[in-house]
C-alpha cells in the first residue's frame, strides 16, 4: 500500500498545495463557518467535527477519494500519494476531511501523514 500525504488548506490564504488530488471542499458541503457559535472552533473541536461531518455525501466522498488514492498506489509509478483537501478559510471542513480520509486508508492499509496548513490561521471575515 501506498504513503499518502494529505494537507488540509484554506482557499482563502493562499494558493492550494500541489497534489495529485484536490478535493474542493467550499461549494457543497455545509459550512461550520456560518454558525457563529461554531466560527471560531476549528477542527480540533467536537461540534465542528460532527457539523462536517453530517453533511449529506461527505463520507461518500471521503470513501470515494479514498479508492481514487488506491488506483494512484496501484500505478506502475510507485510513490507518495499527495492529497490536497480545501475549504474557504482551512479552519473547519478541510481539516475535518483530512482526517477522516487519512483514518479511512489507514484502515485500508495505507501508511498516512496529514499536515493542516491553515487550521492554526485566523478566521477569514467575510
Amino acid at each position: 500500500m501506498a504513503v499518502v500525504e494529505i494537507t488540509s488548506f484554506g482557499f482563502l490564504h493562499e494558493a492550494p498545495p500541489a497534489a495529485h488530488l484536490t478535493i474542493d471542499l467550499r461549494h457543497h458541503f455545509r459550512d461550520p463557518h456560518v454558525s457563529p457559535e461554531l466560527r471560531h472552533m476549528t477542527a480540533d473541536d467536537e461540534p465542528v467535527q460532527a457539523a462536517a461531518m453530517a453533511t449529506p455525501g461527505v463520507l461518500a466522498l471521503v470513501q470515494a477519494t479514498a479508492h481514487a488514492v488506491t488506483a494512484f498506489s496501484e500505478g506502475p509509478s510507485a510513490g507518495v500519494v499527495t492529497v490536497a483537501s480545501g475549504c474557504a478559510g482551512g479552519r473547519h471542513r478541510a481539516p475535518v476531511f483530512a482526517r477522516a480520509l487519512a483514518d479511512q486508508l489507514r484502515a485500508d492499509g495505507h501508511s498516512t501523514q496529514v499536515r493542516h496548513r491553515d487550521l492554526d490561521k485566523a478566521v477569514v471575515e467575510r
